[in-house]
């Protein structure tokens, strides 16, 4: 809550929010034309995984004469966007930080760089342990009468969608981080409920990866390591009970009892 107690117009969170939204949108599209230039390249370090596991059983096709010219603007844009996040997460947390204390404003770089940190890592997951493994099983179905011959597209949308996935699922312990210290939940609820927060994972891992085991099972996990560091967050940077506020609430449990 701002220090300021004035109510603002609901047009002028509107128009903040249109002003942030077009500053993130010229950001990906400064990332999308500088990672342009260097479209093959990408493209090589992200099939890079694949190669790897197929080596010589196998090459990448694209089946449409346009597919290459397409993918290889979407590499770009999805190059655009992880370059540009460092606007849109301080983009975020600046339409946020209105409605937060001074001294938590003050907090608002820190946070910007650990999402960063988050998404980097969630994403560095995926390309050097889930797409190896993932890759792996998939191409063990291929025989001496049946070749693997992904293509173009339907690796790029495979990949991407795992990509931002990772990073954004590692995203859990700094918004439950966040919602301890703004008094939404405490570390006892977290705890409470970590049986109810599994079977969100593996929904959540199958809603947002491709249908296949794997990589629901890859994204899970690491999802319930995450969980039990956001407890953490949440006990070390949570919310203050105030003393007063203890004492009244104990004695509010005395008379009723």
């Amino acid at each position: 809550m701002s220090d300021d107690e004035k109510q603002v117009p609901l047009t002028e969170h509107l128009e903040e929010l249109r002003k942030r939204l077009i500053r993130c949108a010229i950001a990906i599209g400064v990332g999308f034309a500088i990672s342009y230039a260097f479209k093959e390249k990408l493209f090589a370090v992200l099939i890079r995984p694949l190669v790897a596991v197929m080596g010589d059983k196998g090459q990448m096709i694209f089946t449409g004469l346009p597919e290459a010219f397409f993918t290889y603007l979407k590499v770009s844009l999805l190059a655009g966007i992880i370059l540009a996040l460092p606007v849109i997460f301080y983009q975020f947390w600046m339409f946020v930080a209105p409605g937060l204390y001074r001294k938590e404003r003050t907090l608002v770089l820190p946070v910007v760089l650990i999402s960063l940190i988050f998404f980097a890592a969630g994403a560095l997951f995926a390309y050097f342990l889930v797409f190896p493994l993932g890759f792996k099983f998939f191409l063990g179905f291929a025989t001496d009468n049946i070749q693997a011959l992904p293509s173009m597209k339907e690796y790029l949308g495979f990949s991407a969608k795992l990509l931002l996935a990772f990073g954004l699922a590692f995203e859990l312990p700094l918004v439950l981080t966040c919602f301890a210290r703004f008094g939404f939940v405490t570390p006892d609820f977290l705890k409470k409920n970590r049986k109810y927060a599994l079977l969100l994972f593996f929904v959540g891992a199958a809603i947002l990866t491709p249908p296949d085991v794997i990589s629901q099972i890859l994204l899970a996990i690491p999802l319930m390591a995450l969980y039990e560091l956001s407890i953490v967050g949440a006990r070390v940077f949570g919310k203050k009970v105030e003393p007063e506020q203890g004492a009244e609430s104990a004695g509010k449990e005395e008379k009723d009892a």
